[in-house]
């Protein structure tokens, strides 16, 4: 079985609902009651689950990143801004969030994960990352724009 981001992100749904659950239980034993303190095991082990969840939401997000495809197009762009890079020496800049990269950014393939599929008026379909797309919509007329996923592997 292949493991996906949406497979962790359901573990950790589940793992979240069973904490919650052992929880509800726990609280139902009014603290004077003889139960009420053997069920402390129980209360750490809702607040393991509860860890486990984030823990499995954040591989999902991990492994997200590791299996996305770079969007390759033959310029690097921020990520947040689209082409709004210089360089200078080796570093670039976005000129709008002042964030930084320690190489010629606009000269490398862009390493974003593809999160758009654009196709334009003669059928050409172009994969892309966020930062591109800023540009295309404002460049390409009449191309449909369709978001494949947020980057986080949810599609």
């Amino acid at each position: 079985m292949s493991v996906t981001p949406a497979h962790l992100r359901t573990l950790a749904d589940r793992a979240e609902a069973l904490s919650a659950e052992v929880r509800t239980v726990c609280d139902s034993v009014p603290e004077e009651s003889p139960e009420h303190e053997p069920l402390t095991a129980a209360r750490h082990a809702a607040d393991w689950l509860a860890r486990g969840a984030n823990d499995l939401r954040s591989a999902a997000t991990d492994l997200a990143k590791l299996q996305a495809q770079p969007c390759g197009l033959p310029w690097a762009v921020c990520p947040e801004h689209g082409n709004t890079l210089s360089s200078q020496a080796g570093i670039s800049t976005c000129r709008v969030c002042r964030r930084t990269w320690n190489y010629s950014r606009p000269s490398q393939p862009c390493p974003e994960p593809v999160t758009w599929k654009v196709v334009d008026q003669a059928g050409t379909e172009t994969r892309m990352c966020d930062g591109h797309v800023l540009g295309a919509r404002a460049a390409v007329a009449n191309a449909t724009f369709v978001r494949l996923y947020d980057g986080s592997g949810a599609f």
